[in-house]
């Protein structure tokens, strides 16, 4: 997402890079670039101008223009005025029993499907939520969570489908003392903001008396999501945000701005469209992902989140005592799919700019290989001669030279494991390395 705004805050520091000593000029001009593209990325004018006084102030006293390294100074200033623009992270706040949250926001913002996330995102830290559709406006949005709430095992309350009020009403009845510690109601949506439509939300407001009432709004919006974020906030008094679509092609502006405007937090973050593609909003998180810094912390959590944990533990003491087979590998590849190589790349820092596509294919033939492989050959490649490679090149669509790299990618491995043997591994790379 933020790839053409970290591509011209580059060329910022640039100017910067390798200079001994630096003027006043080399940061005027540097600041200049940091404007322009925080314009470019639709970052609201008022913001940028402010971001920009804050960073300049900084920048032109001795912390930059006597540093020995005034480049990594200058990123420091970028990044810690941008996680103050950010704002502090602020919890998700549940407070009754049960707690009610309200879900808002227009159509096509992905709030029926940000409300199953944060269910899912509540089951998982041991709560017992239950979904309310709410939404009668949109024909398929009581359809829709139905559907997410049988995925993710979390019963839906539908009451009439007619009338928005009533269902919230039994949803009410059918949770006393039921067991359901948090309540989400998915809301109407619109295409646009009319009075009668938040007319019905202060309405849902006042009979449950949400401890959230967070707003969804598109990071491919722009302006527009940052301006009816305000309406929402000054008729709702909303409590936070949830930015989806952080995986797409937008500039980034929504993410810099909406908490400058309206003076309240994003709480979550939509990173794609499976229902785990969900994450806490961290703000030294997201300026470090925004600058190419990489966000290595949340690469963790979503290892410990989605990968199994006993099953990497083992791979991992197998990869100290070099005893790593190629069944191993192929597992490893399963747990790296898992999680996406685009994922992993984004999250580190300096990661190179590779074809992802290209790298998908590549762990697919890579597992495909090891598939035509007996048990035997798996786990004692030594035995691999001629004859076998042809069998299983013709066995997984390949070539013998592909059976070659595979092997020779193994042997480099193995070498690896050699040389860590002696030392310790964290665990972070114990579970990655392959």
């Amino acid at each position: 997402m933020f790839e053409g705004l970290r591509d011209k805050l580059s060329g910022a520091f640039k100017i910067l890079s390798g200079k001994g000593k630096i003027s006043e000029k080399n940061i005027e001009e540097a600041i200049q670039i940091v404007k322009t593209s925080l314009l470019a990325a639709d970052v609201n004018y008022k913001v940028v101008k402010e971001f920009v006084e804050n960073v300049k102030k900084r920048a032109l006293g001795e912390e930059v223009l006597k540093s020995l390294t005034p480049d990594q100074m200058f990123i420091k200033i970028i990044r810690d005025e941008m996680i103050t623009l950010l704002g502090e992270k602020e919890p998700f706040k549940l407070i009754h029993m049960p707690a009610y949250v309200m879900m808002v926001g227009l159509q096509g913002t992905g709030k029926t499907t940000s409300a199953a996330k944060i269910a899912n995102y509540l089951k998982r830290q041991g709560k017992h939520p239950i979904l309310v559709a709410a939404d009668i406006y949109r024909p398929a949005a009581i359809d829709q969570l139905e559907t997410l709430g049988k995925k993710i095992g979390v019963p839906v309350i539908a009451g009439d489908r007619n009338n928005a009020i009533k269902i919230v009403e039994e949803a009410m009845k059918a949770v006393k003392d039921s067991g359901y510690d948090v309540v989400i109601l998915d809301t109407a949506g619109r295409l646009h903001i009319d009075d009668e439509m938040m007319k019905e939300l202060e309405r849902i407001k006042e009979l449950v008396n949400p401890d959230e009432i967070l707003l969804t709004v598109d990071a491919m919006a722009g302006q527009d999501a940052v301006n009816s974020g305000k309406v929402f906030n000054d008729r709702l008094g909303v409590t936070g945000f949830v930015v989806t679509k952080l995986d797409g092609d937008s500039r980034g502006g929504v993410i810099l701005t909406i908490r400058h405007i309206t003076g309240k937090p994003i709480k979550f973050v939509g990173v794609g469209e499976k229902i785990d593609d969900f994450d806490e909003f961290y703000p030294d998180r997201m300026a470090n992902r925004i600058l190419g810094l990489g966000d290595v912390l949340s690469l963790i959590d979503k290892v410990e989140k989605e990968l199994d944990q006993e099953k990497m533990q083992k791979m991992g003491e197998k990869f100290i005592k070099a005893e790593f087979t190629l069944e191993d590998f192929k597992e490893q590849i399963r747990e790296i799919k898992k999680l996406g190589m685009d994922k992993i790349l984004e999250a580190l820092p300096g990661a190179p700019q590779i074809d992802i596509n290209t790298s998908e294919k590549e762990l697919k033939r890579v597992e495909a290989i090891i598939n035509s492989m007996t048990p035997q050959e798996r786990n004692n490649p030594d035995i691999i001669n001629a004859s076998r490679k042809k069998r299983i090149a013709l066995g997984s669509g390949t070539t013998v030279q592909d059976i070659n790299k595979l092997l020779k990618s193994y042997e480099e491995m193995k070498k690896l494991m050699k040389m860590f043997k002696k030392g310790k591994v964290p665990f972070a790379l114990r579970g990655l390395k392959f």
